[in-house]
């Protein structure tokens, strides 16, 4: 069975982030930490995130991946 998850770019995971109240923190190395307030997340700024980080990032940030997924960037 198919993941539901999709494989992006870090950069539509930002932009698509950002419609939610995420901005900017910081960055260590490959890893850009963002937030909403109350909220964090980190996205790894690879080629490409793979499905299960994908998973991770939308737990860590209290997103469905639906809600994620309607957002126009």
């Amino acid at each position: 069975m198919p993941s539901k998850y999709p494989v992006l770019t870090p950069d539509e995971v930002i932009k698509r982030l950002e419609k939610f109240g995420f901005y900017y923190v910081s960055q260590r190395g490959s890893h850009r930490k963002m937030s909403n307030g109350t909220n964090k997340c980190v996205i790894p700024m690879h080629d490409e995130v793979a499905k299960g980080t994908l998973k991770s990032i939308l737990a860590q940030a209290n997103v469905s991946l639906e809600d994620f997924m309607d957002v126009k960037i």
